[in-house]
């Protein structure tokens, strides 16, 4: 990884022609996050023309349709995560050319037929390489990869590649955790896999990094001895919006903390790593969480506030 937003952007490379399937296509994850991020590797020239985009989803609706929702969705929800300029976020031209690489699939996650459907849509790309982002409630995690693996989609040839991606949270508690890794190495290599915290693709986050190890002055005073402590916040400025069946199953606190809040402390408390690749950088991390001491029961009654979501905005 780079350190700065230039350098890492000089590194990336354009992704081959792929097939790229959202499960979860309608959520808002897809909506407010990957659809703009797809959208602006494209303005950036990182996105070959050969990308498909296939949502999958129980909701019927057509090709055209789907495209038009997310385009609107952009426009008038998510036009700050869009550099375009003038009144118009998007680009007409480019979003046409990326809307015309959109379809969708109907299908229940649970329906084997669904992923006889997915394997049709591959074989018309013309592409053999697929990722299978998996934006969905973490319940079908577990199940999508077992089908996906049963119908043999996530069999490799050397004509292409295909990955998974699952996105936080990953399971509830460490059991949890370890069961579904366990299903998903079943199915798939550990190389298939990308664990995913959207959180780090923030460009404030990045430049924690870029603020600690590229000016050596500032990271002699980066210790104990100068900071009283660190306080992390996050504020939030969107709701629970349509997310209300995921915060019941889930909860704000495994929603935010173990992924979100842990990943920022340990970026602000690790140790400068020996290069910045994903082992490297990874194992740093890794350090910084081992060394959290765990609260008693006690300590974390008397020092945490259990809340619940409600209409209004902070400071009312």
């Amino acid at each position: 990884m780079g350190l700065s937003r230039g350098s890492a952007e000089q590194k990336a490379e354009v992704a081959p022609p792929t097939t790229l399937f959202l499960f979860g296509a309608h959520g808002d994850l897809v909506k407010r996050l990957l659809m703009p991020a797809l959208y602006n590797l494209s303005r950036d020239g990182l996105v070959d023309e050969g990308l498909h985009i296939v949502g999958v989803d129980h909701n019927a609706i057509s090709d055209a349709d789907f495209a038009k929702k997310l385009e609107n969705f952009i426009r008038d929800e998510a036009a700050g995560k869009v550099a375009g300029g003038g009144k118009d976020p998007l680009d007409p031209a480019l979003w046409s050319k990326l809307a015309g690489r959109i379809s969708y699939v109907q299908g229940d996650f649970l329906d084997d037929s669904t992923y006889q459907d997915i394997a049709s849509k591959i074989e018309s790309t013309g592409t053999a390489n697929a990722v299978f982002y998996l934006a969905t409630a973490p319940r079908f995690f577990s199940e999508v990869a077992k089908r996906l693996g049963s119908s043999g989609l996530l069999q490799e040839n050397g004509d292409g590649f295909r990955r998974v991606v699952i996105e936080k949270p990953f399971g509830s508690d460490l059991a949890s955790a370890v069961e579904l890794n366990g299903c998903l190495l079943k199915v798939m290599s550990e190389k298939q896999i990308y664990r995913i915290d959207h959180y780090l693709g923030k460009e404030t986050v990045q430049n924690i990094l870029v603020s600690r190890f590229s000016n050596g002055l500032f990271e002699s005073f980066w210790n104990n001895h100068y900071i009283d402590h660190v306080q992390i916040t996050a504020a939030e400025t969107v709701g629970v919006e349509t997310r209300g069946s995921f915060y019941e199953h889930t909860g704000a606190l495994r929603d935010m903390v173990p992924n979100h809040l842990f990943q920022l402390l340990a970026m602000v408390a690790m140790e400068p790593p020996a290069a910045f690749g994903a082992d490297a950088v990874r194992g740093e991390k890794a350090k910084v969480v081992g060394a959290i001491r765990p609260w008693s029961q006690e300590e974390a009654l008397a020092n945490s506030v259990r809340g619940q979501y409600a209409k209004g905005a902070m400071g009312d």
